[in-house]
């Protein structure tokens, strides 16, 4: 698979790439762990030739820098900003003091868009994102606002991030009932490392028909290949924001450095080949601070795990959920099917009922 072989984000008519391009780390500015403009420029210039077609950045992102740099990008390269989907995000209060700078109500979702299409320098979103969930506005003023956005050209798709399920059932189940745009896609943190949205986000987004979108596909890098066990990391801008992996964390960093060496690839490659295999589609955002970090991790689809590399995988990553996740699996299973096989899925019998024939 290449960058070139494109998916269709969720139910919708848009062909993004498998990876998308993430841009937070595009820029210098003070409190963030980014890249020169030169060097951003580059990653971006080296994605795009290589066939990648769909980039993603928020208006807050090193302080609006980030946005600015792709706007100053395209307008400097002709052409090529009609044949990318460019996504961004809203949420972010960039002025101080403003309790209407940021959130998702009317007046905030508008002013946002505005300053984010002068600093992109477009006339419009391909893929808007709700960055974050506004407990204090009605979810209803949010979708209204984006559906008259996408009427009037500004947006064309609409997507969610970071919020908890039952909003994102609650904010699609309205769209659709009220004829407004529905959401495409949903933003999640999602890693071997970060598995918890397999309780209720990922199910939802394979239901709903919505694109499952990876932010931190390799947790803050430490399923790189460059953290190891006794070694200190010295090449990391990150370092200094997140610390290191647990105990806990290395066990799957371990196992995803052994089946790398088995293959002869990366452990970055090994994770974003899991990843991309998950159940519905999923599109990994790679974010990068230098062009090899970018090539390194496209070489993530050319990785394919067997079925004995997957259940390694899976078995040592495997998540602890929240209550009522662990009611759906195996127990579920085991009422339901009663050791019966059903769509591929094995099931156990209910130990009192193989201790007697007898049926009330």
């Amino acid at each position: 698979m290449r960058l070139d072989h494109y998916v269709t984000l969720g139910r919708s008519g848009l062909r993004v790439s498998p990876f998308a391009l993430g841009a937070m780390t595009f820029g210098e500015d003070a409190g963030g762990a980014g890249c020169s403009v030169a060097e951003s420029e580059k990653i971006l210039a080296t994605y795009l030739d290589l066939g990648g077609n769909f980039i993603d950045t928020a208006n807050f992102y090193t302080n609006g820098h980030s946005e600015k740099i792709l706007g100053d990008f395209f307008a400097a390269h002709r052409g090529r900003r009609e044949r990318v989907v460019l996504a961004s995000k809203f949420f972010a209060n960039l002025f101080p003091g403003d309790p209407n700078g940021g959130g998702a109500g009317r007046a905030a979702v508008i002013a946002q868009l505005h300053e984010t299409l002068r600093r992109l320098r477009t006339d419009y979103l391909d893929v808007y994102w709700l960055h974050n969930w506004d407990r204090h506005t009605p979810i209803e003023e949010t979708l209204r606002t984006l559906d008259d956005l996408v009427r009037a050209g500004k947006i064309r798709y609409v997507g969610i991030s970071n919020n908890p399920a039952w909003v994102t059932a609650q904010a699609q189940t309205t769209a659709l009932l009220r004829g407004w745009t529905p959401l495409i896609a949903m933003q999640v943190e999602y890693s071997l490392l970060a598995r918890t949205v397999e309780g209720e986000l990922a199910p939802l987004a394979l239901d709903q028909g919505m694109a499952l979108v990876p932010w931190s596909p390799l947790k803050n890098g430490f399923l790189s290949g460059k953290y190891r066990r006794g070694t200190e990391v010295t090449d990391s801008a990150r370092t200094a924001f997140v610390g290191g992996p647990t105990d806990a964390e290395f066990v799957v960093i371990d196992a995803v450095a052994a089946i790398a060496d088995e293959l002869g690839t990366t452990s970055a490659a090994v994770a974003l080949a899991w990843l991309r295999g998950r159940s519905g589609t999923v599109v990994p955002i790679l974010g990068a601070r230098r062009v090899e970090h970018l090539t390194d991790n496209i070489a993530g689809l050319e990785v394919s795990l067997g079925p004995e590399h997957l259940r390694v995988l899976d078995e040592v990553s495997a998540p602890t959920l929240n209550y009522p996740a662990p009611m759906h699996g195996e127990l579920r299973a085991m009422l339901q099917f009663a050791g019966s096989t059903v769509d591929g899925e094995r099931s156990t019998v209910y130990p009192p009922l193989l201790q007697s024939d007898v049926r009330y």
